[in-house]
């Protein structure tokens, strides 16, 4: 049975072309690009080729362009770097309730130095108010983090009205832009950007390497010590199979986005119309019209999530109900629950992300499957009493570290 495969959010197939262009540095100029002889002077020139591929991608500088091992390292990176090279300014943080735990805990771990981190509500369609940001700043505020696009429920962030009010306030801003890269326009100069992470595997490029970029003048401090690789930014033997995977990656993403997301809106709107049309209680997660286009999520009243996801495994459909990086988690999403959805909706969420290869016959596979498990499912389980609306804290996502994350007021 052929596997129907709607979790592209958490990571994509490798592009035939990438792995063409990785090839020769598997194996026959598989140098050492710190090397000083020939071979490693072939890796070198690979490593630079790929930088400046990626500079022009994103509108900054190969000077502002350095290497990591992914999303999650270039967000500790960033977080970190940046706000310990400020302390003596202050030791504030701001960011959102739908943050990558990767984010909340970066910013939880700043607590061992003393750090305080407000974090910012959203409304229900998942959307940050820049205002609310602004008012979240204080004079010892040193570095706000705003993702560009969630990761759970697609919703897609004002990232350029975020970036006047931390320009205005001289407060570097971090962009958590791990599902945009590839799928939206980046410029990070003109947006206003201070530091943002990306990571290959989301645009069809190889797991296990990714990209920080750090405006030039930005305080920063690196987290990873060692060698002088990445001008003293980041040591570690550079990856160049990973990095020249990376910037053909990006590369063909950015040239094909247009079409790409024609493609894949057509799939994301008809699997939001046939699935809410055959569901009953059942909603739309996320902005509706703001949102990425590969991106359908949406919210099971009385179901768990997990459940949803074994049916349609056992039907040959891989889906997930977030994110990849917390599949082993109990608790329901903390993205989901900021939206305000009562608790018996919370725990039934499904995420649906296309890629190149799905087809509208994916979708139907999917609309047919899912109705009748959902209310198999339904009749399995006594329903769960109304939990409300309100919101369930925040801070629980930063585990161990409630005293010094606090949900802001706007």
């Amino acid at each position: 049975m052929r596997t129907v495969y709607l979790d592209h959010a958490a990571t994509t197939p490798v592009h035939p072309d990438v792995v063409a262009a990785m090839a020769p540095y598997w194996s026959d100029s598989a140098g050492n690009a710190s090397s000083m002889h020939e071979p490693g002077r072939i890796a070198r020139h690979a490593v630079d080729d790929a930088r400046d591929t990626i500079a022009r991608a994103l509108g900054a500088t190969p000077s502002e362009v350095v290497f990591t091992s992914g999303g999650t390292e270039g967000i500790n990176a960033a977080i970190k770097g940046a706000a310990i090279a400020a302390m003596a300014r202050g030791r504030h943080v701001v960011t959102t309730a739908i943050e990558h735990h990767a984010v909340l805990h970066a910013c939880g771990w700043l607590a061992n130095l003393g750090f305080e981190t407000t974090i910012v509500p959203v409304d229900r369609n998942g959307m940050v108010d820049p205002h609310d940001v602004r008012r979240a700043i204080r004079p010892d505020t040193v570095l706000v983090s705003v993702m560009f696009a969630n990761n759970e429920v697609g919703t897609i962030q004002p990232i350029a009205e975020v970036a006047a009010f931390t320009r205005h306030a001289g407060v570097p801003l971090h962009v958590d832009a791990v599902q945009a890269a590839g799928t939206l326009p980046i410029d990070v100069h003109s947006m206003g950007i201070d530091l943002m992470t990306i990571s290959a595997h989301k645009f069809q490029g190889p797991k296990g390497v990714g990209v920080l970029t750090i405006r030039n003048g930005t305080p920063w401090l690196p987290m990873q010590s060692g060698g002088a690789q990445e001008s003293n930014r980041r040591a570690g033997t550079e990856n160049v199979p990973g990095i020249v995977g990376l910037a053909t990656a990006l590369r063909l993403a950015v040239a094909h986005r247009d079409e790409a997301n024609l493609h894949l809106s057509r799939l994301r709107d008809s699997a939001i119309e046939r699935i809410l049309s055959a569901v009953p209680h059942a909603r739309l997660t996320g902005h509706p019209t703001q949102r990425l286009a590969n991106n359908a999520s949406f919210a099971f009243q009385g179901v768990e999530g997990e459940s949803i996801l074994l049916s349609l495994d056992m039907a040959g459909i891989a889906a997930s109900s977030g994110s990849a990086c917390t599949s082993g988690a109990t608790e329901p999403s903390h993205v989901v629950a900021a939206l305000g959805l009562p608790d018996d909706w919370v725990r039934g969420t499904l995420r649906l992300s296309f890629g190149a290869a799905n087809d509208l016959g994916d979708v139907e596979a999917v609309a047919t499957v899912l109705p009748s498990a959902v209310a198999r499912l339904r009749a399995l389980a006594p329903r769960r009493r109304d939990a409300g609306s309100a919101t369930p804290p925040i801070t629980g996502a930063v585990e161990g570290y409630p005293a010094t994350v606090k949900p802001a007021h706007g």
